[in-house]
């Protein structure tokens, strides 16, 4: 029996290759709207764990540096907020003497200079007590020499000031 072309079924849909592209595009798009899924909600994620460490990292609420006489750098005095301390790092090699003290002052626009506590000798850094409403009206921070231990705020400091420098209220 011979077969003719005219007894071979003809098919009448796509060719079986437009059938595979087809799929094969689809698997495409399935993985891509998957990946992209994926990166949305590992992107949020990020946001989320980077806004937290924001909420947690100390925010600086007030910032002096206290120049010498020459105009250097001598202590670099902050405050972070909601904390109640100031944080004073000396960036100089000035040390007081053995029967010296250096002791902080803050000096209002108006009015007397008020203590705000003594250095202790020879620290690099250190903290004094002070609440977030301790420098509200303050401009000025100074360090003056007084005899060791310090001086009550009636007696007042020595004048002129050993180190001195602007209150800067920085903006949250």
């Amino acid at each position: 029996m011979e077969i003719n072309e005219t007894d071979v079924p003809q098919s009448s849909g796509p060719p079986g290759y437009w059938r595979a592209a087809t799929i094969f595009c689809l698997l495409l798009l399935v993985l891509g709207g998957t990946a992209g899924w994926s990166m949305f909600e590992q992107f949020t994620a990020q946001v989320l764990d980077l806004q937290q460490k924001v909420q947690r990292t100390a925010q600086l609420q007030y910032v002096a540096v206290l120049l010498d006489e020459k105009n250097e750098p001598a202590i670099l005095v902050t405050q972070v907020s909601g904390e109640s301390a100031l944080q004073l790092q000396r960036l100089n090699a000035v040390v007081e003497g053995g029967d010296d003290s250096m002791q902080l002052w803050a000096v209002p626009a108006q009015g007397p200079a008020r203590s705000l506590g003594v250095m202790a000798a020879k620290l690099k850094t250190l903290r004094l007590p002070a609440d977030e409403h301790t420098l509200t009206d303050v401009t000025r921070l100074a360090i003056s020499v007084e005899n060791r231990g310090g001086v009550a705020d009636v007696q007042g400091p020595r004048l002129p000031y050993l180190f001195s420098g602007t209150v800067i209220r920085k903006a949250l």
